[in-house]
């Protein structure tokens, strides 16, 4: 049974999500102050994190920051409703997913499962327990990734990502195909979710003296991960 932390100043909210996630088959926890779901976050007692944007200090942002400094925690992050800067910044800062307020409990719950998913270890016999593409190894067992031996430091989402653009390296992946295996969701007309995913993989990937692209925009179609 998934243990989720909610960290939101609406304490209310909480007890409702609380009450409702039980119902679904989680069990959680709360914290309704940054400080306190730093803690809580780091605990190692829980798998997966809703955090709201807009607390008082620390905010959510500031909390994500943190967090992502020490912890590779599966994130969903909670926005006020057109607030695209906020989830922008959030995902470059390493949320696995957003959800804007407001929103149907049911449709948290899924998203929760979706990111559980992606983080929990694949055990399928018949699939190779590592993939190569040049200097690039990834552990599928372990959901890690290295880069010429180096760990690569990724979240639960950029690896699933990482991980679907080997699987077809060589060749273009659509965003909507990202979108639904990387985020278990469509993508909408105006979701920026797998551009600043990629982005943040591109940085991870390309060393500050490397000038060749390891994925490609490809404009209309989507990414394609430069074979080595």
């Amino acid at each position: 049974m998934a243990k989720i932390l909610l960290i939101d100043d609406d304490v209310e909210l909480c007890d409702m999500l609380s009450d409702f996630l039980s119902g679904e088959g989680f069990t959680t926890g709360a914290a309704h102050d940054g400080n306190r779901g730093l803690t809580l976050a780091l605990s190692g007692h829980f798998d997966a994190l809703v955090l709201d944007v807009m607390m008082p200090e620390p905010d959510g942002l500031e909390t994500l920051k943190r967090i992502r400094q020490k912890s590779s925690l599966p994130i969903l992050m909670l926005t006020a409703k057109g607030d695209d800067i906020d989830r922008i910044i959030g995902l470059e800062i390493g949320a696995d997913d957003y959800l804007p307020k407001p929103f149907n409990p049911k449709e948290l719950a899924a998203r929760l499962r979706a990111i559980l998913r992606r983080a929990s270890p694949k055990t399928d016999a018949d699939d190779p327990s590592t993939l190569k593409e040049g200097s690039l190894t990834i552990d599928i067992g372990t959901r890690e990734a290295r880069l010429v031996d180096q760990l690569l430091v990724l979240t639960s989402t950029e690896f699933t990502l990482l991980e679907i653009l080997v699987r077809h390296s060589g060749r273009v992946v659509s965003k909507e195909m990202l979108s639904e295996q990387g985020l278990g969701r469509p993508s909408g007309p105006f979701d920026r979710s797998i551009d600043v995913h990629i982005s943040n993989l591109r940085r991870k990937l390309n060393t500050p003296d490397d000038d060749k692209q390891t994925i490609k925009t490809v404009r209309g179609q989507g990414y394609q991960l430069i074979r080595s």
